[in-house]
């Protein structure tokens, strides 16, 4: 399984393939025909799945239908036919679909474990072939690596994501307070937010994901990178004192009112309308929603020109490192090992990937996993400063739930949301996680 050694490498390809080019995670709702698309004649229908509605995704979504409408002009015998979900009703249809081998002849995955039962089952068919083509070199350095497996590649990626907590400047102001730069100084903010009834946190918690990322920061700036790694490999223990200490700050936060209320139980939508909406001062997220602060023009000016973010504050006598950050390449495209028109299905993907490149920089404010020449695009500075904070980074651990295998992934979110919910003690957190990853599933 894909691991984390490939973090330096890939951060100094991307530098390359960006900074010295300049710069300092939705089409039609139309459904797919579940089991793949079909050739009848010269006419071929493909068949896409993907998670980038409108509103949520606004950016991404236009640039879909760009592509598509452009593959389809350049192939008039081929027709696209979209299913748009958002990101959970993406995931469990997945999953529904594996179970019959009806996937969509082309759909999105994410890296590592998550991938691992899809290839096990055959269900996806490898895409080497495209990496020697059009695509040779085109790709950052480290990014198609995480979706190769025992030798083979099953996806390619789009892009590449890390986690910084967005906050609103307007809010912040108003209240005095700086951007912290250590946790002592972050629970600060929270109790002055809180003070106030002013929402600190906004958190979807009922997706258990989001939890997940304020939970292995706590245990990246707490136990240290490779301590959280190695209990994630299954070559040290989850019982380890600095991380049974990040899951007991955990619940302190929650003692503390730091997230929105009901966070348990909602959605990471639900919850990321109430920062949206001046309702919560902070949210913490990948880099695939800095279009929602930059570019998606559904979202008032007045709102996105008051984003900031900063980087998860270090914590006093902790081994981690205020540069290390939680991301990795994002999602990717798959076709689908069954698809009755595999070769056309691998033909749009190899498509979309190259025109996904400069398009989802520009339209979307999306850091892509393809190289770009950004010397003479006009970015966003929120775009800018993030990457430019990226070029510092001394690590980057591989999202938990992706890392693991499905089984083991399934048990961290059940625990991460047990965590955030006081159902489980930090104790019986760790010894779930570690019989859990013994298992090896």
């Amino acid at each position: 399984m894909f691991k984390k050694k490939w973090t330096m490498l890939l951060l100094t390809s991307l530098c390359l393939a960006l900074v010295l080019g300049g710069c300092g995670s939705k089409g039609n709702n139309g459904g797919a025909s579940q089991g793949g698309g079909e050739a009848k004649g010269d006419q071929v229908t493909v068949s896409f799945m993907h998670l980038w509605p409108e509103g949520v995704s606004a950016g991404q979504n236009k640039i879909v239908n760009q592509i598509i409408t452009e593959y389809q002009n350049e192939n008039p015998n081929v027709k696209i036919k979209q299913e748009v979900l958002d990101n959970e009703q993406y995931k469990n249809k997945l999953k529904v679909l594996s179970a019959s081998n009806e996937l969509p002849d082309v759909g999105v995955t994410w890296a590592a474990g998550f991938l691992q039962p899809y290839v096990e089952g055959n269900l996806f068919a490898p895409v080497d072939d495209l990496l020697s083509g059009e695509l040779n070199g085109k790709f950052v350095a480290g990014t198609t690596e995480a979706y190769n497996i025992d030798g083979k590649t099953y996806a390619l990626p789009l892009e590449f994501n890390i986690a910084p907590v967005y906050y609103n400047k307007a809010i912040f102001a108003k209240y005095n307070l700086e951007v912290p730069q250590t946790y002592e100084q972050f629970k600060q903010v929270v109790k002055t937010l809180s003070d106030n009834g002013v929402a600190p946190i906004a958190l979807g918690n009922k997706d258990r994901w989001t939890g997940s990322l304020w939970y292995m920061y706590m245990a990246d700036r707490i136990a240290g990178q490779q301590t959280l790694a190695n209990a994630i490999s299954g070559s040290a223990s989850f019982k380890d004192e600095g991380l049974i200490k990040a899951a007991t700050e955990v619940q302190a936060l929650v003692d503390s009112n730091a997230f929105v209320k009901g966070f348990n139980g909602l959605s990471n939508e639900e919850a990321k309308s109430e920062f949206l909406n001046d309702k919560a001062a902070m949210y913490m997220m990948g880099s695939w929603d800095l279009p929602n602060f930059t570019t998606n023009e559904e979202i008032p000016q007045e709102f996105r020109n008051n984003v900031g973010f900063f980087k998860f504050p270090t914590v006093e006598g902790g081994k981690g490192d205020i540069n290390s950050w939680v991301g990795g390449p994002g999602v990717g495209l798959f076709v689908a090992e069954n698809s009755k028109v595999k070769d056309e299905a691998k033909k749009f993907v190899e498509y979309f990937v190259t025109k996904w490149g400069e398009q989802s920089v520009t339209g979307a404010g999306v850091i892509p996993a393809t190289k770009v020449d950004t010397s003479n695009l006009e970015l966003p500075q929120l775009y800018i400063d993030l990457f430019n904070e990226m070029n510092q980074a001394s690590s980057i651990t591989l999202f938990a739930d992706v890392q693991m295998p499905a089984n083991a992934a399934e048990t961290h979110l059940n625990m991460i949301q047990a965590l955030f919910g006081k159902a489980v003690t930090p104790e019986k957190f760790s010894e779930e996680h570690d019989a859990a990853i013994a298992k090896g599933q």
